[in-house]
Protein backbone atom coordinates (compact mmCIF):
# COMPACT_ATOMS: atom_id res chain seq x y z
CA UNK A 1 0.00 0.00 0.00
CA UNK A 2 3.13 2.36 1.09
CA UNK A 3 4.60 1.04 -2.38
CA UNK A 4 1.91 2.39 -4.10
CA UNK A 5 1.15 5.57 -2.91
CA UNK A 6 5.02 6.56 -2.90
CA UNK A 7 4.35 5.76 -6.59
CA UNK A 8 1.09 7.78 -7.04
CA UNK A 9 2.71 11.25 -5.13
CA UNK A 10 5.89 10.64 -7.08
CA UNK A 11 4.06 10.57 -10.39
CA UNK A 12 2.01 14.28 -9.15
CA UNK A 13 5.78 15.98 -8.19
CA UNK A 14 7.09 15.09 -11.49
CA UNK A 15 4.09 16.21 -13.56
CA UNK A 16 4.47 19.48 -11.73
CA UNK A 17 7.78 19.84 -12.26
CA UNK A 18 7.57 19.75 -15.91
CA UNK A 19 4.29 21.51 -16.18
CA UNK A 20 6.63 24.37 -14.54
CA UNK A 21 9.73 24.12 -16.68
CA UNK A 22 7.37 24.08 -19.44
CA UNK A 23 5.34 27.40 -18.36
CA UNK A 24 8.67 29.16 -17.44
CA UNK A 25 10.31 28.60 -20.96
CA UNK A 26 6.91 29.59 -23.48
CA UNK A 27 6.08 32.81 -21.63
CA UNK A 28 7.03 35.70 -23.57
CA UNK A 29 10.01 37.88 -21.90
CA UNK A 30 11.45 41.34 -22.80
CA UNK A 31 14.77 39.61 -23.86
CA UNK A 32 13.40 36.71 -25.83
CA UNK A 33 11.13 39.04 -27.83
CA UNK A 34 10.50 38.07 -31.62
CA UNK A 35 12.40 40.09 -34.16
CA UNK A 36 11.50 43.38 -35.90
CA UNK A 37 12.15 44.94 -39.38
CA UNK A 38 14.19 48.07 -38.61
CA UNK A 39 11.35 50.34 -40.12
CA UNK A 40 8.76 48.52 -36.77
CA UNK A 41 11.11 49.06 -34.06
CA UNK A 42 13.39 52.48 -32.74
CA UNK A 43 16.69 52.20 -32.21
CA UNK A 44 17.76 52.30 -28.78
CA UNK A 45 18.63 55.53 -27.84
CA UNK A 46 21.78 56.66 -27.22
CA UNK A 47 23.14 58.22 -23.98
CA UNK A 48 23.93 62.39 -24.77
CA UNK A 49 27.65 62.57 -25.86
CA UNK A 50 30.32 64.07 -23.61
CA UNK A 51 31.47 67.55 -25.32
CA UNK A 52 32.85 66.07 -28.37
CA UNK A 53 33.68 68.00 -31.71
CA UNK A 54 30.87 69.42 -34.10
CA UNK A 55 32.00 66.23 -36.18
CA UNK A 56 31.57 64.05 -33.82
CA UNK A 57 28.29 65.21 -32.36
CA UNK A 58 27.43 64.77 -36.62
CA UNK A 59 28.40 61.48 -36.63
CA UNK A 60 26.38 60.16 -33.50
CA UNK A 61 22.94 62.01 -34.47
CA UNK A 62 23.23 59.91 -37.52
CA UNK A 63 23.56 56.93 -35.77
CA UNK A 64 20.52 56.96 -33.44
CA UNK A 65 18.16 57.70 -36.72
CA UNK A 66 17.38 55.16 -39.39
CA UNK A 67 19.60 55.91 -42.57
CA UNK A 68 18.14 58.76 -45.31
CA UNK A 69 18.31 56.89 -48.54
CA UNK A 70 20.47 58.81 -51.22
CA UNK A 71 18.96 60.79 -53.80
CA UNK A 72 17.78 59.07 -57.17
CA UNK A 73 20.98 59.70 -59.78
CA UNK A 74 20.01 62.70 -62.27
CA UNK A 75 18.58 61.90 -65.54
CA UNK A 76 20.66 60.50 -68.48
CA UNK A 77 19.46 61.97 -72.14
CA UNK A 78 18.55 58.80 -74.28
CA UNK A 79 21.51 57.88 -76.80
CA UNK A 80 20.10 58.34 -80.29
CA UNK A 81 19.12 55.33 -82.06
CA UNK A 82 18.87 54.49 -85.32
CA UNK A 83 15.51 54.16 -87.42
CA UNK A 84 17.08 52.21 -90.20
CA UNK A 85 17.96 48.31 -88.53
CA UNK A 86 19.89 48.41 -92.42
CA UNK A 87 21.65 51.51 -92.41
CA UNK A 88 25.54 52.27 -92.87
CA UNK A 89 25.84 53.71 -89.89
CA UNK A 90 29.13 54.76 -88.08
CA UNK A 91 32.37 52.78 -87.26
CA UNK A 92 33.97 54.27 -85.09
CA UNK A 93 35.29 58.25 -84.33
CA UNK A 94 38.79 58.77 -84.37
CA UNK A 95 40.19 62.00 -82.11
CA UNK A 96 42.41 63.94 -83.76
CA UNK A 97 45.39 66.18 -81.52
CA UNK A 98 45.87 68.71 -84.58
CA UNK A 99 49.36 69.85 -82.60
CA UNK A 100 51.66 71.17 -85.05
CA UNK A 101 49.40 70.88 -88.21
CA UNK A 102 48.92 67.21 -89.10
CA UNK A 103 47.72 66.67 -92.94
CA UNK A 104 45.29 64.05 -93.96
CA UNK A 105 44.83 62.58 -97.20
CA UNK A 106 47.27 60.36 -99.14
CA UNK A 107 47.30 62.79 -102.25
CA UNK A 108 49.24 64.79 -100.41
CA UNK A 109 50.11 64.11 -96.94
CA UNK A 110 51.57 61.19 -96.53
CA UNK A 111 51.79 61.09 -92.99
CA UNK A 112 48.91 59.14 -90.95
CA UNK A 113 47.17 56.08 -91.88
CA UNK A 114 44.74 55.06 -89.83
CA UNK A 115 42.39 54.43 -91.79
CA UNK A 116 41.63 50.38 -91.97
CA UNK A 117 40.90 48.97 -95.32
CA UNK A 118 37.62 49.35 -96.05
CA UNK A 119 37.58 52.62 -94.14
CA UNK A 120 36.16 55.68 -95.48
CA UNK A 121 35.87 59.36 -94.27
CA UNK A 122 33.28 61.25 -96.07
CA UNK A 123 34.10 64.95 -96.70
CA UNK A 124 31.60 67.25 -97.94
CA UNK A 125 33.66 71.08 -99.19
CA UNK A 126 31.77 74.34 -100.15
CA UNK A 127 28.52 75.15 -98.19
CA UNK A 128 26.39 75.42 -96.37
CA UNK A 129 24.05 76.13 -99.30
CA UNK A 130 20.35 75.58 -100.21
CA UNK A 131 21.06 71.84 -101.41
CA UNK A 132 23.24 71.26 -97.87
CA UNK A 133 20.23 69.91 -95.69
CA UNK A 134 19.15 66.98 -98.83
CA UNK A 135 22.77 65.87 -97.98
CA UNK A 136 22.10 66.24 -94.45
CA UNK A 137 18.66 63.95 -94.89
CA UNK A 138 21.00 61.57 -97.07
CA UNK A 139 23.23 60.91 -94.12
CA UNK A 140 20.69 60.89 -91.25
CA UNK A 141 18.61 58.40 -93.65
CA UNK A 142 21.78 56.12 -93.34
CA UNK A 143 22.77 57.39 -89.79
CA UNK A 144 26.17 58.02 -90.43
CA UNK A 145 28.48 61.35 -89.53
CA UNK A 146 30.88 63.35 -92.24
CA UNK A 147 33.22 66.35 -92.05
CA UNK A 148 32.60 69.84 -93.40
CA UNK A 149 34.62 72.72 -94.66
CA UNK A 150 32.02 75.20 -95.30
CA UNK A 151 32.99 78.65 -97.31
CA UNK A 152 33.56 81.83 -94.89
CA UNK A 153 30.94 83.66 -97.26
CA UNK A 154 28.88 81.16 -97.78
CA UNK A 155 27.92 80.73 -94.02
CA UNK A 156 26.92 84.09 -93.66
CA UNK A 157 24.22 83.67 -96.48
CA UNK A 158 23.20 80.69 -94.71
CA UNK A 159 23.81 80.69 -91.09
CA UNK A 160 20.65 78.28 -90.45
CA UNK A 161 22.16 75.81 -92.71
CA UNK A 162 25.05 75.46 -91.13
CA UNK A 163 23.60 75.46 -87.49
CA UNK A 164 21.65 72.44 -88.93
CA UNK A 165 25.25 70.47 -90.07
CA UNK A 166 26.45 70.84 -86.43
CA UNK A 167 23.15 70.33 -84.77
CA UNK A 168 23.29 66.73 -86.40
CA UNK A 169 26.75 66.15 -84.82
CA UNK A 170 28.66 66.80 -88.35
CA UNK A 171 32.14 68.00 -87.74
CA UNK A 172 32.56 71.56 -89.09
CA UNK A 173 35.98 72.89 -89.49
CA UNK A 174 36.78 75.74 -92.75
CA UNK A 175 37.66 76.02 -96.61
CA UNK A 176 38.46 79.73 -96.29
CA UNK A 177 37.18 83.00 -96.54
CA UNK A 178 36.05 83.11 -100.11
CA UNK A 179 37.48 80.01 -101.50
CA UNK A 180 40.14 81.83 -102.80
CA UNK A 181 43.00 79.32 -103.87
CA UNK A 182 45.71 80.35 -101.56
CA UNK A 183 49.05 79.42 -104.20
CA UNK A 184 48.41 82.16 -106.57
CA UNK A 185 51.23 84.11 -107.21
CA UNK A 186 49.29 87.29 -105.99
CA UNK A 187 48.33 85.82 -103.07
CA UNK A 188 50.84 87.03 -100.27
CA UNK A 189 50.95 85.81 -97.24
CA UNK A 190 49.03 88.47 -94.98
CA UNK A 191 46.27 87.81 -98.12
CA UNK A 192 46.38 83.89 -97.36
CA UNK A 193 46.11 84.70 -93.44
CA UNK A 194 43.45 86.81 -93.41
CA UNK A 195 41.49 84.15 -95.74
CA UNK A 196 42.60 81.48 -93.50
CA UNK A 197 41.51 83.21 -90.48
CA UNK A 198 38.39 85.26 -91.52
CA UNK A 199 36.95 81.95 -92.73
CA UNK A 200 37.00 80.26 -88.98
CA UNK A 201 35.62 83.56 -87.67
CA UNK A 202 32.91 83.52 -90.07
CA UNK A 203 31.96 79.73 -89.01
CA UNK A 204 32.59 80.74 -85.31
CA UNK A 205 29.83 83.50 -86.08
CA UNK A 206 27.60 81.32 -87.86
CA UNK A 207 27.23 78.27 -85.24
CA UNK A 208 28.00 80.56 -82.00
CA UNK A 209 30.48 77.86 -81.31
CA UNK A 210 34.20 77.54 -82.25
CA UNK A 211 34.51 75.43 -85.45
CA UNK A 212 37.12 72.13 -85.33
CA UNK A 213 40.69 73.47 -86.71
CA UNK A 214 40.30 71.09 -89.83
CA UNK A 215 41.05 73.07 -92.41
CA UNK A 216 41.04 72.24 -96.39
CA UNK A 217 42.50 74.25 -99.14
CA UNK A 218 40.81 75.71 -102.20
CA UNK A 219 41.76 73.34 -105.19
CA UNK A 220 43.97 71.57 -102.83
CA UNK A 221 46.63 74.59 -104.02
CA UNK A 222 49.20 75.56 -101.05
CA UNK A 223 52.40 76.71 -99.97
CA UNK A 224 55.17 76.06 -98.25
CA UNK A 225 54.43 79.02 -95.62
CA UNK A 226 50.93 78.30 -95.83
CA UNK A 227 51.25 74.91 -94.44
CA UNK A 228 53.77 76.44 -91.58
CA UNK A 229 50.75 78.97 -90.67
CA UNK A 230 48.33 76.76 -90.14
CA UNK A 231 51.31 74.40 -88.55
CA UNK A 232 51.81 77.17 -85.61
CA UNK A 233 47.80 77.50 -85.22
CA UNK A 234 47.74 73.68 -84.84
CA UNK A 235 45.01 73.48 -87.76
CA UNK A 236 45.32 70.12 -89.20
CA UNK A 237 44.48 70.01 -93.21
CA UNK A 238 43.12 68.29 -95.45
CA UNK A 239 43.98 66.68 -98.80
CA UNK A 240 41.51 63.52 -100.45
CA UNK A 241 42.44 60.01 -100.85
CA UNK A 242 38.78 59.81 -103.22
CA UNK A 243 37.69 62.66 -105.34
CA UNK A 244 34.16 62.53 -106.55
CA UNK A 245 34.58 65.21 -109.14
CA UNK A 246 31.23 65.78 -108.79
CA UNK A 247 31.86 69.29 -109.67
CA UNK A 248 32.31 68.53 -113.25
CA UNK A 249 30.03 65.46 -113.30
CA UNK A 250 26.81 64.76 -115.84
CA UNK A 251 24.63 63.89 -113.10
CA UNK A 252 24.44 61.83 -109.92
CA UNK A 253 24.92 58.05 -111.82
CA UNK A 254 28.58 60.20 -112.77
CA UNK A 255 29.29 60.95 -108.85
CA UNK A 256 28.54 57.70 -108.09
CA UNK A 257 30.24 55.72 -110.70
CA UNK A 258 33.35 57.75 -110.00
CA UNK A 259 33.35 57.48 -106.32
CA UNK A 260 32.94 54.12 -106.26
CA UNK A 261 35.63 52.71 -109.36
CA UNK A 262 38.40 55.13 -107.36
CA UNK A 263 37.31 53.55 -103.78
CA UNK A 264 37.49 50.05 -105.08
CA UNK A 265 40.66 50.04 -106.22
CA UNK A 266 42.34 51.96 -103.26
CA UNK A 267 40.24 50.03 -100.78
CA UNK A 268 39.71 53.25 -98.50
CA UNK A 269 40.22 56.75 -97.81
CA UNK A 270 39.29 60.16 -97.21
CA UNK A 271 36.33 61.24 -100.02
CA UNK A 272 36.18 64.28 -101.23
CA UNK A 273 32.34 65.89 -101.91
CA UNK A 274 30.77 69.07 -102.28
CA UNK A 275 27.39 69.84 -100.64
CA UNK A 276 26.97 72.63 -103.45
CA UNK A 277 26.43 70.45 -106.37
CA UNK A 278 23.13 69.15 -106.93
CA UNK A 279 24.04 66.28 -107.98
CA UNK A 280 26.11 65.20 -105.05
CA UNK A 281 22.72 65.86 -103.19
CA UNK A 282 20.72 63.72 -105.87
CA UNK A 283 23.41 60.83 -105.89
CA UNK A 284 24.08 60.90 -101.87
CA UNK A 285 21.26 58.38 -100.99
CA UNK A 286 22.22 55.74 -103.62
CA UNK A 287 26.06 56.20 -102.85
CA UNK A 288 25.61 55.36 -99.08
CA UNK A 289 23.86 52.40 -99.98
CA UNK A 290 26.87 51.43 -102.69
CA UNK A 291 29.18 51.89 -99.57
CA UNK A 292 27.01 49.70 -97.46
CA UNK A 293 26.65 47.12 -100.18
CA UNK A 294 30.35 47.66 -100.68
CA UNK A 295 31.13 46.27 -96.73
CA UNK A 296 32.88 50.20 -96.39
CA UNK A 297 32.90 51.45 -93.08
CA UNK A 298 32.26 55.32 -92.35
CA UNK A 299 34.69 56.73 -89.91
CA UNK A 300 34.33 60.64 -88.05
CA UNK A 301 37.08 62.32 -87.47
CA UNK A 302 36.63 65.11 -84.29
CA UNK A 303 39.42 67.12 -82.89
CA UNK A 304 40.49 66.78 -79.06
CA UNK A 305 39.98 70.62 -78.81
CA UNK A 306 38.36 73.01 -80.62
CA UNK A 307 40.02 76.50 -82.50
CA UNK A 308 40.01 79.32 -80.50
CA UNK A 309 39.88 81.93 -83.80
CA UNK A 310 41.51 84.99 -83.20
CA UNK A 311 39.48 88.39 -81.93
CA UNK A 312 41.17 90.57 -84.50
CA UNK A 313 39.67 88.52 -87.67
CA UNK A 314 36.31 87.96 -85.36
CA UNK A 315 36.16 92.08 -85.33
CA UNK A 316 37.26 92.55 -89.04
CA UNK A 317 34.72 90.05 -89.64
CA UNK A 318 31.79 91.63 -88.12
CA UNK A 319 33.04 95.73 -89.54
CA UNK A 320 33.14 94.43 -93.07
CA UNK A 321 29.87 92.76 -92.92
CA UNK A 322 28.34 95.51 -91.11
CA UNK A 323 25.37 93.88 -89.34
CA UNK A 324 25.41 92.48 -85.10
CA UNK A 325 26.65 88.97 -84.77
CA UNK A 326 23.48 88.09 -83.19
CA UNK A 327 20.52 88.90 -84.70
CA UNK A 328 18.17 91.19 -82.01
CA UNK A 329 15.07 89.10 -83.18
CA UNK A 330 14.19 85.83 -84.01
CA UNK A 331 13.49 84.65 -87.65
CA UNK A 332 9.98 83.89 -87.16
CA UNK A 333 9.66 87.52 -85.93
CA UNK A 334 10.98 88.63 -89.23
CA UNK A 335 9.66 86.48 -91.76
CA UNK A 336 6.37 84.40 -91.58
CA UNK A 337 4.71 82.56 -94.64
CA UNK A 338 1.27 84.50 -95.30
CA UNK A 339 -2.24 82.33 -95.07
CA UNK A 340 -4.23 81.58 -98.19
Amino acid sequence: MRNALGLMLASVVSAALIAGIWFWTSSPRADTAPPQTIAARNPDPLPAPAAKPKDDVEVTASLSKPATPPPPPAPVAAKSVCANPDALGLSRTVIIDTTGGPGFGFLQYKQFDFLAEKEVVLTFDDGPWPTTPAVLKALADECTKAVFFPVGKHTTYHPEILKQVFAAGHTVGSHTWSHAHLDGKKMTEQMAKEEIEKGFSAVKMALGAAPAPFFRFPGLGHTQATRDYLGTRNIAMFSVDVDSNDFKSSGPDQVINNVMTKLDKQGKGVILMHDLQKHTAAALPTLLRRLKAGGYKVVLMKAKVQLETLAEYDAMLVKDLKVPTVASRPISSVVQTAQD
